[in-house]
């Protein structure tokens, strides 16, 4: 049988599968269980009536299961009970005693029991369509998914993700951010929760985890599990700080996050409207760790101290506020990046700071601190000539 001589009903399931997503074995069921209904409306009880639908061609068959008794005087409830002498009308070798199959005509069904069974039908439908949006949505829950802005509703935005609408809450919003009506923006799916009136999302333009997802979508070797993003620390709108790892010896982990002449981290920094981002290397010794963390200030000395999970940073005292940062951003965000409680001091502050025994790893970063001092100097002669 060929698409057009499918029967009408075949042809609209058809277009309700393709259409809702909705499996045209579950409105099968949902039509059968709608007759079941229009008869317990039209008898009063059926719980004996089943519906059979054949779901090559669309003819359905109504029919109560009765149980034959000899006369017509044994009959007792018509709907559960049928005299020999009728019974041997629909099957010819019925006995006394046996469970006949009797057709009910769906025609005589009454105009109310109908429109019950329509909108048993229409509220099936309804169900599912939901439950198909939820799972879709549940199974990208975590994840980065582009959505449409459609409006404002008080101070929380509605994002239309395609088949549901999800709510951006101000919470969720990078102060300074505005958007316009049709804006395309990428949005943190943060839950997805199952109610009555159907999915409600959750999205965020703050978490964290939406500077993961966008580096794993744009880095080929963050996708292949070349690259690790081993740590992320963020202050949505100013500035995002990334650890990263190279599982291969010949990949340059920080490199191949900002691409060639910086496209793949500026691609990142364009969505996220201008946000910085620091890209350090990962280190398990956690003294190297603080010190990338800290970039782009120059560190002379660190003391980690694994166990209390703290650390003392001596820098330079020309690079203190640097190593600080505005508002002490720079120090907040290493310590997230590095998961360390970080005291830094510079050199003076250090040496005249009783019990910080300055002197007893000056000599082991003397080497380094003296190259990067020599270094500064230089380009600094070279910017005043």
């Amino acid at each position: 049988m060929n698409k057009q001589e499918k029967p009408d009903l075949l042809l609209a399931l058809d277009a309700l599968e393709k259409e809702k997503e909705i499996s045209k074995e579950t409105l099968f069921e949902a039509i059968e269980n709608s007759l079941i209904t229009a008869c317990k409306n039209h008898f009063g009880k059926a719980d004996n009536v089943k519906v059979k639908i054949d779901r090559e061609n669309g003819d359905f068959l109504c029919y109560a299961e009765k149980e034959v008794v000899a006369t017509k005087e044994e009959v007792e409830d018509e709907l559960l009970q049928i005299a020999l002498e009728d019974a041997v009308k629909h099957a010819k070798k019925a006995q006394v005693g046996d469970i006949l199959n009797v057709e009910i005509k769906s025609k005589e069904f009454g105009r109310i029991a109908t429109q019950n069974a329509k909108n048993v039908i229409l509220q099936k439908i309804r169900e599912e369509e939901r439950s198909v949006i939820y799972n879709q949505y549940f199974e990208k829950e975590k994840d980065v998914v582009t959505g449409i802005v459609q409006r404002y509703v008080g101070k929380n935005i509605s994002v239309n993700l395609g088949k549901a609408d999800a709510i951006l809450t101000e919470s969720e919003q990078v102060p300074g951010e505005v958007f316009k009506p049709t804006e395309r923006i990428k949005v943190y799916i943060l839950e997805v929760k199952n109610t009555t009136k159907g999915p409600r999302i959750l999205v965020s333009r703050t978490h964290p985890e939406l500077v993961k997802r966008l580096f794993e979508s744009e880095v080929t070797e963050i996708k292949d599990g070349t690259v690790e993003i081993k740590s992320i620390a963020r202050e949505a709108g100013s500035r995002s700080k990334i650890a990263v790892w190279s599982n291969h010896p010949d990949v340059d982990a920080v490199g191949a996050c900002v691409g060639q002449s910086g496209a793949r981290v500026n691609s990142i920094v364009e969505e996220l409207r201008g946000e910085k981002i620091d890209i350090v290397n990962w280190d398990e010794n956690p003294g190297n760790l603080i010190q990338n963390a800290l970039s782009p200030a120059k560190i002379v000395a660190v003391f980690a101290d694994p166990d209390e999970k703290t650390a003392k940073v001596v820098v330079p005292d020309y690079q203190l506020s640097l190593a600080i940062g505005k508002s002490g951003q720079n120090a907040r965000l290493a310590a997230r990046l590095t998961g360390y409680k970080i005291d830094i001091k510079s050199e003076t502050q250090a040496k005249d700071t009783p019990g910080f025994r300055y002197e007893d790893y000056m000599d082991e970063y003397e080497e380094d601190y003296e190259e990067d001092y020599e270094e500064f100097y230089a380009e600094e002669e070279v910017t005043e000539e």
